[in-house]
């Protein structure tokens, strides 16, 4: 994200005595992706969003903690390739002998070994 359009974003929430109140969590959000992706030092981050480390720290805080909780999700979609051979193989076993994950909406995934199960977790994550 641009960091003019960021910091347009983040006057708006600016209080009469210069504090930064009630952010919400999409721009909580956008300065976290911000501020992972910058590569410079973290007083030229705040020098060019026009705030400082103390008004900054605190939102840095509640955008890590929301990502941490699961509040974000996740922003790219990962693939889990298989390998042909092993889904022909698979099939033709029978019943899930390793292990299954139901998910929350009735979806069932079986996995004839516990390490693609590690694998599809690990790629998924």
């Amino acid at each position: 994200m641009d960091l003019v359009t960021l910091k347009k974003k983040l006057s708006t929430y600016v209080s009469d005595g210069g504090r930064l109140r009630n952010v919400s969590e999409e721009v909580l959000y956008e300065v976290l992706l911000s501020w992972e992706n910058w590569t410079g030092t973290a007083t030229e981050f705040y020098r060019s969003i026009g705030f400082t480390q103390k008004q900054m720290a605190k939102l840095l805080g509640k955008a890590k903690k929301l990502k941490r909780e699961g509040h974000f999700g996740s922003s790219d979609f990962k693939q889990v390739v298989l390998d042909p051979a092993f889904v022909e193989t698979a099939s033709s076993v029978g019943p899930c002998l390793g292990a299954e994950i139901v998910w929350t909406n009735g979806r069932t995934i079986r996995f004839a070994q516990v390490d693609m199960l590690m694998e599809f977790l690990k790629k998924s994550a």
